[in-house]
């Protein structure tokens, strides 16, 4: 018998998460008759009961259409590898079990995360801990497995595919070779859909190590045949056969994983070593994080929240929303991150970008 609900946003934000926690509430207490308390900062608000107060219809009220997360989130908050400063050196410490006494102390019976992988591991382990847990997929990436679509992905895409309309006008104006660059750290999705739907000329992956003078010799080709500039997107994990990834910022104690940044200029030096054109790079960045939700993402969004509750209602933890075709169903976290779902090389929407004269890179 559920009384209460706790609901924390965890990673990076992305369009959508304010329409998933609307909801869980609208649900939970419409529904049901619950109460939900909301945690800011993800698991960081775990560790400080200040960070953990109710949510109420109150407080959802317009929240449909706006970006971001009024609860607040981080990327660094991992509670069984937790940063504490002691002697002046940062190491990292086991925390959850005073996150599972804090969820205790708060009278909460069950946790709905919303996050990407990282955030639905720290969910899936905590639930071998004993804490009742729901988890909902969200990730601009779009690279959870079990789930067709996650949401603030079709957000992403528009937002790229805006961006690819505008370089078309300035790139033909100048006759320049114009790189956008764009996230996607291990999955190209965000690269491949938008480029395809925005009349991209090359389109480099992570999941397909690129030839700088492949693309060279098409965007010579693309020449010969009288179209006087190209438009490359690149995701940001993309690399070089025989190459790594460009990097920004390595790990330190503090952040656990490199921050990538720098592959859009990497690809434009090496295309004006052996080409006679100019060549400027657009990095979108957070751009693609930001900014109200498209349609899609707010519907997928509210029908993930009011699923979670469903899930919660019939004792289903330890499972993720997700959707399939057109349905939402519900599938073990365990499933959902045991890898990530990556672009086939081979298939059918990589082939399609081929046969409509998209080099890849290879």
């Amino acid at each position: 018998m559920t009384q209460t609900i706790g609901i924390l946003t965890g990673g990076g934000d992305c369009p959508g998460l304010n329409a998933v926690i609307r909801g869980v509430v609208k649900s939970a207490i419409i529904g049901h008759g619950w109460r939900v308390i909301g945690i800011e900062d993800g698991f960081d608000g775990l560790l400080n009961l200040d960070k953990c107060a109710p949510l109420t219809l109150e407080s959802v009220r317009g929240i449909l259409p706006r970006g971001g997360t009024i609860l607040g989130t981080t990327n660094r908050g991992n509670p069984f590898s937790y940063p504490v400063e002691q002697d002046g050196i940062i190491v990292h410490a086991d925390r959850s079990d005073a996150v599972v006494a804090n969820i205790k102390t708060l009278g909460i019976d069950a946790l709905v995360t919303v996050g990407g992988e990282g955030s639905l591991k720290i969910a899936l382990e905590l639930g071998k801990k004993g804490v009742p847990v729901v988890g909902v997929p969200k990730t601009i990436d779009n690279d959870l497995r079990e789930t067709d679509f996650t949401f603030g992905y079709n957000t992403a895409l528009e937002t790229a595919t805006d961006a690819l309309d505008k370089l078309h006008t300035t790139a033909e104006s100048h006759h320049r070779v114009m790189i956008l660059e764009v996230m996607g750290r291990y999955a190209g999705w965000i690269a491949l859909e938008s480029g395809i739907a925005g009349g991209a000329d090359v389109i480099l992956i992570p999941e397909i190590p690129f030839h700088i003078d492949r693309i060279c010799s098409a965007i010579t080709s693309r020449s010969a045949r009288g179209s006087r500039f190209s438009i490359v997107v690149v995701a940001e994990g993309a690399f070089p056969a025989g190459g790594s990834r460009v990097v920004a910022h390595e790990a330190d104690e503090r952040q656990a994983i490199e921050r990538l940044g720098g592959i859009g200029q990497f690809v434009a030096k090496r295309i004006e070593q052996c080409l006679d054109m100019d060549v400027r790079v657009t990095v979108l960045g957070h751009l693609q994080r930001g900014g109200s939700p498209t349609t899609f993402d707010r519907a997928l969004g509210s029908r993930f929240g009011t699923k979670a509750v469903q899930m919660v209602a019939a004792g289903e933890f330890g499972r993720m929303a997700c959707l399939k075709g057109r349905a939402i169903t519900s599938v073990p976290i365990e499933d959902a991150v045991r890898d990530l779902k990556l672009v086939d090389p081979t298939g059918e929407i990589v082939q399609t970008a081929e046969e409509l004269g998209i080099m890849l890179g290879r």
